[in-house]
């Protein structure tokens, strides 16, 4: 089963792409590292104050999958400088 969540999120204290860029590094390395999760940043690449990240992840048991998924936002939401607004869930 192939897991796909769509997240959307606000990041506030950015006042550059630079800034953004910054936070987006971290987010995107430590997830890539920690949760074997495939991450990328898929929208508002040109706003400084959002952010779309697609996460996906393969397993032979949903409820698995579900939970990797989930653990990696809990992670995006420990950091203080990012909101996540949205999240849509799809399976493939």
């Amino acid at each position: 089963m192939i897991l796909f969540a769509e997240v959307d999120c606000f990041i506030y204290d950015a006042h550059s792409l630079k800034q953004k860029r910054s936070v987006i590094k971290r987010i995107i390395t430590r997830i890539k590292n920690d949760y074997n999760i495939s991450i990328s940043e898929i929208g508002h690449q040109d706003l400084w104050q959002r952010a779309k990240f697609g996460l996906v992840t393969v397993s032979n048991d949903n409820v698995q999958a579900e939970k990797v998924i989930n653990q990696a936002l809990k992670f995006i939401d420990s950091f203080p400088e990012i909101e996540r607004a949205t999240t849509n869930f799809e399976w493939l």
